[in-house]
């Protein structure tokens, strides 16, 4: 594909070919994923045994099995669809912009990655944990199938979607947009933050919460230490450019 400048209309048509190439990766997969969907339902209920589940209404289960295809068919796709979001950005961006984004893409999905296989095999196996350890002789510990994958979905994605908080801050230090001794100062306004996003992004449970706010912060001081990084390699370099061109 052309660098060269298109116009309006071209990008608008550029942007609804994109987004159809995505659609139909997203449906695809998800349509075969409803073929494992069994599989990976037992795969979810793994991290605490001896878990009951019960759906209570007659679409519960099918809907959650949706649910469980859907996010499945979203993982399956999303090379897919992360090559074409780029396909449709990168002749509007430098060649600066273009590495930053590219890394950052690589790093992305492995930060994402690693932050849902934290939740899911450390985090939610301790939540669970923690609340079932209030059930008596008298009163048993049952769970809505449905609500247990919106519970496991939306702890998945939290931390998968938190743990992206180095990578964000990188791109945005090596594109010039902040710098390490900004965020540095700001770091109390930054934990006042954490808190409010981990009580929007997580399951409303305060032990939720703050398992993702902890994290988080940590996350946060990473992210400082990457941002200064860059900047003093950008300083450094500027300084190279700016001796190199007074010799001349």
């Amino acid at each position: 594909m052309s660098d060269a400048p298109m116009p309006f209309l071209a990008h608008v048509a550029e942007l609804r070919r994109r987004l159809l190439w995505s659609v139909a990766a997203l449906g695809a997969a998800t349509i075969a994923s409803f073929s494992f969907t069994e599989t990976l339902a037992e795969y979810l209920m793994h991290p605490v045994d001896g878990l009951s589940f019960v759906y209570l209404s007659p679409p519960e289960l099918f809907l959650a099995y949706v649910r469980i295809a859907v996010l499945s068919g979203l993982v399956i796709s999303s090379p897919v669809i992360l090559f074409q979001i780029w396909m449709f950005v990168r002749p509007g961006l430098l060649q600066k912009e273009r590495r930053a984004i590219l890394t950052g893409l690589f790093f992305g999905a492995f930060f994402f990655a690693a932050g849902a296989a934290f939740s899911f095999l450390v985090i939610l196996p301790f939540t669970l944990r923690f609340f079932l350890q209030y059930a008596t002789e008298r009163i048993e510990a049952v769970f809505s199938f449905g609500e247990y994958v919106g519970f496991v979905t939306s702890l998945v994605l939290s931390f998968g979607a938190a743990f992206e908080l180095p990578v964000i801050t990188a791109i945005l230090a090596a594109l010039g947009v902040v710098r390490g001794s900004t965020l540095a100062g700001a770091r109390r306004y930054a934990v006042l933050l954490v808190f409010i996003v981990a009580a929007i992004l997580t399951p409303p449970d305060v032990v939720s919460q703050v398992l993702l706010a902890l994290p988080m912060l940590l996350l946060f001081e990473i992210s400082v230490m990457v941002a200064k990084r860059i900047e003093r390699k950008a300083d450094r370099r500027r300084a190279r450019e700016e001796a190199e061109t007074a010799e001349a």
